[in-house]
């Protein structure tokens, strides 16, 4: 075992639990101001669809994703345009699947904050001729930093830990799609113990530290203003 070996996964799976938490930063957000400030019939509806993978097994997630970004889904289509035949099985198509899975992680946590907000902040904002942008901009966003640090810290953790959805779009490529938790699985059928042991410590050891900061995170949010 050495770091040559063990640092491509480790570094693939940063660099790919980094680039979905800025994408369902950018995503995350309007959906979950929505579900927060909509009076829609149709909110709860987005809502459970965006908690599904939540309830739903990966490999089930995983399969519908694989014909999606298949040569014969929209990721044929789109991978067409470069020359390509599909999106699964390469570094894209495992950051869409991730955007998909992760995303509860993000929104309800966005959502949340939105919602204790409450109407008083913004009306008084608007009462003093702020326009929506505004409003959301300097009252909305400053006040639901809580929300935001902990969908951040939640969806990178749980893209640094999910097997079941990027091994079925992105199988077991080296430099590509073989990301931790697939090295560890990897390692395990080769008998090598020794070394899915440190890998597998250092992913409880993140776990912990995530914990952690997020349970530490809540109990800010909740103390009362000086």
């Amino acid at each position: 075992m050495s770091v040559a070996e063990l640092w491509p996964p480790i570094s693939l799976t940063l660099m790919l639990a980094g680039i979905n938490t800025l994408i369902l930063l950018l995503v995350g957000t309007p959906i979950a101001w929505w579900l927060a400030r909509s009076q829609s019939r149709a909110r709860e509806l987005v809502g459970a669809v965006v908690a599904l993978p939540l309830v739903l097994p990966p490999t089930v997630l995983g399969f519908y994703l694989l014909l999606a970004l298949g040569p014969y889904g929209p990721g044929g289509w789109i991978a067409g345009f470069w020359g390509g035949r599909t999106l699964a099985f390469s570094f894209p198509g495992l950051v869409i699947g991730s955007v998909f899975y992760s995303m509860p992680f993000m929104v309800q946590p966005l959502r949340n904050a939105f919602v204790a907000i409450g109407d008083e902040p913004l009306e008084a904002a608007s009462c003093l001729g702020a326009s929506n942008w505004q409003r959301f901009l300097r009252v909305a966003l400053p006040l639901a930093r809580p929300g935001y640090i902990t969908g951040a810290v939640m969806t990178f953790a749980h893209t640094v830990g999910e097997f079941g959805v990027v091994l079925m779009i992105g199988g077991n490529i080296p430099g590509q799609t073989k990301v931790l938790s697939i090295s560890i699985y990897d390692y395990v059928e080769r008998l090598q113990w020794g070394t899915a042991h440190v890998l597998a410590l250092g992913m409880v050891v993140f776990a912990f530290v995530v914990i952690a900061v997020t349970m530490t995170m809540d109990r800010r949010s909740t103390l009362p203003l000086p």
